[in-house]
């Protein structure tokens, strides 16, 4: 280094201590359209230190926007030119995922409000004083384009100061960046670049369905490409786009897209073809839905909205302490094939209401009087049978076939305990379900029996695990008094369970018929008590007539459970005018036979501080009641990739396509869904 570069550097860098307030952040740009600085994450150069993290901030009018590094049909990127900078060896800058613009038909890539764009600066030497001084030309346009061309300065000398606020800032622009294709859960199935016939079309898929997909190519800030034309399959996990080409360089770069979905962004470089049918991922694809589909079931079996489920499996371990370890397996078998053929028998009807041109969805079969009619008289003589009122008697030639095995029971009620549980766990949802169930009811017919499979083998894991293990059942207390008070219990929590279908009943047939239906019950329940020589044929009669209150019954109007008064009617087509006046939708689709979506009401929507920000001025809260078959509210879940409920997504300014909320919700991510819809997130 020259005496004179070294004196130069000096005299810099004390000149930066004579003015410290300006470390970190360079004098503001300002005009009517744009303010803009430079700022930098470090006060000065750190001993050893190769790179500074630096960025450019940019604050757009109202109305006003700029450009992305292709900026479309129209516009041109930013660029810095750093000549005059010191100690300055190369820089990198980075392009924040960007917004299409459309207009009269002109495609245009950039940003609007705000952007940073952060940059990477290489040093020459870490002992020196850095100084820069970037010249910046950026176009920006509303209904006219005016360039901006301006000059910022920054001298950082020589420390080891951190700028919490600018690394803030650079930090959240960061996250901004396109993350890389390997990184993301998004695959690129197949791609296709067709300059004669000037057409671009891409393959893509996802784990997690598409909620707001957006896809911006690039081919060179000279191409300019028609409006997408975006078709979601396989209940939003799939998409195909394609794109016109309107405009491209002569030997243009390879072909690259950002792709983003809600906050979701990343960048591929796909290797293109002349067709855009092939593709690769179709058996990772399933086998990691099989994967979220057993995760699923496997979480059911913890969750709070199946207790009567756990209620009638652990009365079954109860059962089993007393047998040998063969009998113990076989049982637990037999009851984990219930499960995997109830889950078979689903699958399979929905198959076939699908064929026929007939709703489906995760929990649907609750919405049939029949079924709920059907299920509360078998949890009712569950209950009764747990109270003592009476007792199933087994042939006597089966207790002699099971003697050998220390049998205490039934395999085809161990069967009956599996399929039970697996019917009362329907109307709950747990995180991953909705994903895979989404994905089986959107499929082909073996996709729906592979994915229902899943769920089977997860739900029926802990009978699974029994069996392998079947000494575990040692571990229980011997049997004694205490077994008759856990069978009050058990028959408590039945009895529970057999209120719940009624109070869903009510909401599909009405107050009246659904009183008639539970006496009719309760009769059956005194006959199979009272009277046990005819109880198999009284007890039958009763089923049958309560079978036939349904059909005379006369169906409530909709209504929609509200918890206060600010909830509103479900209403699709309403959506996109209140978001246009500058409000926020709440949609929240649930059921009387929703126990997941009771849950989330206790927990989250009906407390504070969710329900009071649903209850304020710039909040419209909707509310669609699925207790019944609703060809509308079915339409919507379609539209959205949803079978089943329950469903919560978040409308706004900041998100008109809608923001998707997990199955279980919490306060911060309604919380954030929120603030994120009306553009303050």
């Amino acid at each position: 280094m020259t005496l004179l570069r070294q004196a130069l550097l000096s005299l810099i860098a004390l000149a930066a201590f004579s003015f410290a307030a300006f470390a970190g952040s360079s004098p503001a740009y300002v005009s009517d359209r744009v303010t803009a600085r430079l700022i930098t994450a470090e006060n000065g150069v750190a001993p050893g230190a190769q790179v500074v993290s630096a960025a450019l901030e940019v604050t757009l009018a109202e109305g006003w926007k700029t450009y992305w590094k292709s900026p479309g049909a129209v516009g041109y990127p930013v660029s810095i030119d750093w000549a005059g900078s010191v100690n300055l060896k190369d820089h990198e800058l980075l392009w924040p995922a960007p917004t299409r613009f459309e207009a009269f038909d002109i495609e245009n890539y950039g940003y609007e409000k705000a952007v940073t764009y952060p940059i990477k600066l290489m040093v020459d030497s870490a002992d020196d004083a850095l100084v820069l001084s970037a010249r910046v030309n950026m176009l920006v346009c509303a209904d006219l384009c005016v360039p901006e061309d301006f000059s910022l300065s920054l001298v950082l000398p020589t420390g080891t100061a951190i700028d919490r606020d600018a690394a803030t800032l650079i930090a959240q622009a960061a996250n901004k960046i396109p993350i890389p294709a390997d990184a993301s859960d998004i695959v690129i199935d197949a791609a296709s670049l067709d300059l004669d016939a000037k057409r671009v079309e891409l393959a893509l898929s996802s784990a997690n369905a598409f909620s707001s997909l957006s896809v911006i190519p690039d081919l060179g800030p000279d191409a300019a490409f028609g409006p997408p034309q975006i078709a979601l399959q396989d209940g939003g996990s799939k998409a195909t786009v394609g794109f016109d080409i309107l405009s491209a360089p002569d030997a243009p770069p390879p072909l690259e897209f950002v792709v983003t979905d809600g906050a979701r962004a990343a960048a591929f470089a796909p290797a293109t073809s002349g067709s855009i049918q092939q593709t690769t991922t179709d058996a990772p694809g399933i086998l990691w839905f099989f994967l979220l589909a057993f995760i699923g079931g496997v979480i059911l079996n913890v969750m709070p909205c199946v207790l009567p489920v756990l209620s009638i499996k652990f009365t079954s371990v109860l059962k089993a302490g007393a047998q040998s370890p063969a009998r113990v397996r076989s049982g637990f078998l037999m009851s984990a094939l219930g499960v995997m053929a109830f889950m078979w028998a689903l699958a399979l009807t929905l198959i076939a209401i699908r064929a026929a041109g007939g709703p489906v969805g995760w929990g649907i079969q609750f919405q049939n009087p029949y079924f709920l009619t059907i299920m509360t008289a078998i949890v009712t003589l569950f209950a009764a049978n747990m109270f003592g009122l009476f007792e199933i008697a087994l042939p006597q030639s089966w207790n002699t076939k099971m003697a050998d095995a220390g049998s205490a029971g039934s395999l085809r009620g161990d069967f009956a305990i599996g399929a039970l549980a697996a019917v009362l766990a329907t109307p709950c949802s747990a995180p991953f379900l909705g994903t895979a169930v989404t994905f089986a009811l959107a499929g082909s017919a073996l996709q729906t029996v592979v994915i229902f499979t899943a769920l089977g083998l997860g739900l029926a894991l802990p009978y699974l695990a029994v069996a392998v293990w079947p000494q575990t059942v040692r571990a229980l207390p011997k049997p004694g008094k205490w077994m008759g008070t856990v069978k009050w219990v058990m028959g408590l929590l039945l009895a529970a369970t057999a209120l719940w279908l009624v109070s869903v009943l009510i909401g599909v047939i009405g107050w009246t018929a659904a009183l008639i239906v539970a006496a009719l019950l309760l009769g059956a329940v005194i006959a199979v008590a009272f009277a046990p020589r005819a109880r198999a044929g009284i007890s039958a009669a009763i089923i049958a007539c309560a079978l036939v209150v349904p059909a005379a019954s006369t169906p409530p109007a909709q209504l929609v459970e509200e918890a206060t008064s600010n909830w509103r009617t479900l209403s699709p087509n309403s959506i996109s005018g209140w978001v246009v006046e500058g409000r926020v939708v709440f949609v929240d689709v649930t059921a009387d036979w929703c126990l997941s979506c009771k849950a989330n009401k206790a927990l989250v929507l009906d407390r504070a501080p969710v329900a009071g920000m649903l209850a304020s001025d710039g909040i419209i809260a909707m509310r669609g009641d699925w207790t019944r078959p609703d060809e509308g509210i079915l339409t919507y879940l379609k539209e959205n990739g949803r079978f089943g409920i329950p469903f919560n997504i978040v409308y706004g300014p900041g998100a008109p396509k809608g923001i998707a909320l997990p199955e279980l919700l919490t306060k911060d991510a309604v919380i954030d869904a929120i603030n994120k819809a009306s553009g303050a997130g």
